[in-house]
């Protein structure tokens, strides 16, 4: 045992965590998308917007509980990253069932928006309106591309504009789909520190060890 080893080590900082922010960034953005394009009255506008709170809750939860247990660490992140897997399915399920465009990761348009690192609500609405506008001065006020002007974003000149909701959801599933993948690592490192060095009641036997060993 390190004989500076803490009984209680450094915890929290979650505010840090680049999952954390991701989170709280696609947070932001489903209260907005509910607001703006799920009828208020549909139990499915309250599921989101609950899943999507939770997964920024539980991340930031789990790392101040980790001061005293990595178990319950391991829990509440393991819960974070549930609880926005449902939020991701949920923007899945408001594309196909109205017709829209799930964007493949290399779309144009997302790459776009990858490209921006977006940290704010405002920074996803300024992309949401140049992608929109730069379709726009594509084509005409029917879809077909304008004499003379090149089409810019699509795959054919007859590509009609892409409506907000369209694009909003799927900045939403790229924020979550990097989120996702963030917490699945912070979860093989958690799990592993685990495995390697446990928990509170480890940490309180080295410590009651190494001082009767000192005594």
């Amino acid at each position: 045992m390190n004989k500076n080893e803490p009984l209680i080590p450094l915890h929290g900082g979650y505010r840090k965590l680049k999952s954390f922010q991701v989170a709280q960034l696609a947070y932001d953005v489903t209260v907005r998308f509910c607001e703006r394009y799920i009828d208020g009255k549909s139990r499915t506008r309250d599921q989101m917007v609950q899943a999507a709170r939770s997964g920024v809750q539980n991340i930031a939860e789990g790392s101040q509980a980790s001061g005293t247990s990595k178990k319950t660490e391991l829990k509440l992140t393991n819960v974070a990253r549930a609880s926005l897997e449902e939020l991701r399915l949920d923007y899945e399920d408001f594309l196909r069932q109205r017709g829209l465009k799930l964007y493949a990761p290399d779309h144009p348009a997302l790459m776009r928006f990858k490209a921006r690192r977006c940290a704010t609500l405002e920074e996803v609405r300024k992309w949401v309106a140049a992608e929109h506008g730069r379709t726009r001065t594509a084509t005409d006020k029917h879809g077909r591309a304008e004499a003379g002007q090149p089409v810019k974003v699509g795959e054919s000149p007859c590509e009609s504009v892409p409506k907000p909701e369209e694009l909003v959801a799927n900045a939403a599933l790229s924020l979550l789909n990097l989120a996702c993948y963030l917490l699945d690592r912070q979860l093989a490192a958690q799990a592993a520190a685990f495995e390697k060095e446990g928990g509170f009641t480890e940490r309180l036997y080295r410590m009651r060890s190494q001082r009767r060993g000192s005594a």
